[in-house]
């Protein structure tokens, strides 16, 4: 029977935020006003840290400047953004970690808060092609309007969209034969409870404390 591993994107797979670092590469840009933006994403970095994220404050702030740019000019910006604000925070054992599975042949899938413009071009650089963030309304053209459709893929909404993401494969997770899920944060404990082979990564003091207590294997990719 075949095997999932599932992996959390931001400082799991890349030692970095890519939600918290796509504002900042806005304001190098100049495109949004700085100071406004440096607080507001500041104030929504340490709530998703304390586990207190107002999800749709949040998306709100954070989707609205999306809907200025065509999907053109948004692909240009996201390469000139995963170049200096991503890659250098890829490491070798992040990259060796996906390939034991692939060699393994398990399935892989990245489960992200992170919405999908964002996230996808980065999971490529991993050879992930199965992406669950959450997902972006668009318009007419193909362009986001700056609103979010369905349930956003944070805390229990991750298991939400995982279990979509099975159903629209004719499968449940009793397909696999083993889960595995790697993250770095408390805001993963619903999904990592539930699987049968979760896995810390990086893990905030709260997720710390909680793989001590339940013998779940640390990695430290920083």
């Amino acid at each position: 029977m075949k095997n999932l591993a599932i992996f959390d994107l931001d400082n799991t797979l890349i030692n970095t935020d890519s939600d918290h670092s796509w504002p900042q590469y806005l304001m190098e840009k100049g495109v949004v006003d700085i100071e406004y933006t440096r607080k507001q994403n500041d104030k929504f970095y340490r709530d998703y840290q304390n586990g207190c994220l107002d999800i749709d404050e949040f998306l709100k702030f954070h989707l609205e400047p999306l809907s200025r740019f065509n999907r053109r000019e948004l692909a240009a910006m996201h390469q000139e953004f995963t170049e200096k604000f991503i890659s250098p925070h890829i490491s070798p054992m992040a990259k060796m970690l996906v390939q034991s599975h692939r060699n393994a042949g398990d399935e892989l899938l990245v489960i992200s808060s992170t919405n999908e413009f964002i996230i996808t071009p980065i999971c490529h650089l991993f050879g992930i092609k199965n992406i669950i963030g959450t997902q972006l309304e668009t318009d007419a053209d193909g362009n986001y309007t700056g609103n979010y459709i369905g349930t956003p893929s944070l805390k229990e909404g991750k298991i939400t969209r995982l279990n979509e993401w099975l159903a629209a494969r004719g499968e449940t997770q009793e397909s696999y034969g083993k889960i595995y899920f790697y993250s770095d944060s408390k805001n993963d404990l619903p999904l990592l409870r539930i699987v049968s082979d979760p896995v810390a990564v990086n893990p905030d003091e709260t997720l710390q404390r909680e793989a001590e207590e339940k013998g779940w294997p640390v990695l430290n990719f920083k």
